[in-house]
């Protein structure tokens, strides 16, 4: 486990709130889509995020964060973990559609620091936390004994894909989005890789 200095800390419970609206913003709107589909009779897609990200297992859970706290506020997060070392067999007729390019994706790049979630709220933008964090995400992964890291973001999202090619990361794969009812300007979901030094 790797020491945290100010501003970031681990993910609390009572971050799980903040958690959801960022990975909503990480993941274009994608998230709240799937949550709507999969909230309980008289849940919102809101409060089902919130309760997904206050779970203790699982790739989406505040164990697996670390966020930037501002002033008393949560800023800006990091979602991550290792991938197994074996890709992850897929069910082509029992998994959803539109995960299987983002599962593919994923199975290019195993044994490595997966970065699920890298966002910030918006007024805090544009201060260098996703490159800070993204810093720390070489950290996790060398204390996790991985040798590269991995992430996947949408063709259009050009402001994501410039910080990782402005930290090294090269575009590895792509695959069509399948979007159903889901509406984004991209066309493919990217993985970027890096390989970190022996």
């Amino acid at each position: 486990m790797i020491a945290l200095q100010p501003p970031f800390r681990r993910a609390e419970l009572k971050d799980a709130g903040a958690l959801a609206e960022l990975v909503n913003f990480a993941g274009e709107g994608l998230p709240l889509y799937l949550w709507d589909k999969m909230r309980e009779p008289g849940e919102t897609a809101w409060a089902l995020g919130r309760r997904r990200a206050a779970r203790e297992e699982g790739s989406f859970s505040y164990r697996n964060a670390v966020v930037a706290e501002i002033g008393g506020a949560c800023a800006a997060c990091l979602i991550g973990y290792p991938q197994p070392s074996e890709p992850e067999p897929i069910d082509y007729a029992a998994m959803p559609p539109m995960f299987v390019p983002l599962q593919e994706l994923e199975n290019l790049a195993p044994a490595t620091w997966y970065v699920n979630v890298l966002a910030a709220f918006p007024d805090y933008r544009g201060q260098g936390l996703g490159t800070r964090l993204l810093a720390l995400a070489e950290q996790l992964a060398r204390a996790a004994r991985r040798r590269g890291l991995s992430v996947i973001v949408s063709d259009a999202n050009d402001g994501a894909r410039r910080l990782y090619l402005r930290c090294d990361y090269v575009e590895a794969g792509e695959r069509p989005m399948v979007k159903e009812g889901w509406r984004n300007e991209g066309r493919n979901w990217v993985l970027l890789t890096k390989r970190l030094p022996a």
